[in-house]
């Protein structure tokens, strides 16, 4: 019993740090200006209208939210073999930490982006959010609360294991895309409302080299998890 009981402790400590790993991934990028905040402001200011701001907010939510689920949903769909879920997580830490590693040797932003009429602003959040790793990011994440939530998954039928596997994905690319949406919306209101455009201009960092770098590290963690345990 007592076994059982520290079994479960240590599970729901480590679900814990995931879930706030996931929302603090979220706010990194909602304040990140690379993922679109300053385009909602541009929007509000062009229109004069709040209005245009948080639909603005809305359509680079929708974009990043349908990039984080596609990402997620093949390894959703891998999960349900059960006995290869280790190799599985092993695969998706080492994809991280290599896109990582490239993010951080190339930093040149994709052409293709730059066709993106302003207007897009949900085809625009989709293809940044694929281009530079943002869904990507989320993978060790996802399948570390899948391990840690269904301890008892080898044994359940495979039906029932896609079912939550989904809903596991549905439910972290949701987290993330709230904190996310929460953080770069509260920071475009105050640009828009108070702060003015002058503080962009004298804010803007070049979050490239430690955008590839958290890559890397999330990727890093992840892989060591699964190695010691």
């Amino acid at each position: 019993m007592l076994s059982v009981g520290l079994d479960w402790g240590e599970a729901s400590r480590t679900l814990a740090w995931l879930w706030l790993a996931l929302l603090a991934s979220g706010i990194y990028h909602g304040v990140n200006p690379g993922m679109g905040w300053p385009l909602a402001v541009s929007a509000g200011l062009l229109e004069r209208s709040p209005r245009a701001l948080f639909g603005a907010l809305g359509a680079l939510s929708a974009g990043h939210l349908l990039a984080t689920f596609l990402v997620l949903l093949p390894f959703a769909l891998l999960l349900t073999l059960a006995e290869w879920q280790r190799p599985i997580q092993l695969a998706a830490s080492l994809l991280v930490i290599g896109f990582g590693a490239y993010r951080l040797v190339d930093r040149r932003h994709p052409r293709a982006l730059a066709r993106i009429p302003p207007s897009q602003l949900a085809l625009w959040s989709f293809a940044v959010a694929i281009a530079h790793g943002a869904a990507l990011m989320l993978l060790p994440i996802y399948l570390g609360l899948c391990q840690a939530a269904d301890l008892d998954a080898s044994h359940r039928a495979a039906g029932a294991l896609v079912s939550t596997n989904l809903a596991m994905a549905v439910l972290v690319s949701l987290a993330h895309v709230v904190a996310m949406v929460v953080a770069g919306g509260c920071l475009a209101w105050l640009v828009y409302r108070y702060l003015g455009l002058k503080f962009v201009s004298r804010s803007w960092l070049n979050l490239d080299a430690v955008w590839a770098i958290s890559l890397i590290l999330v990727g890093a963690i992840a892989l060591v998890f699964n190695l010691t345990n």
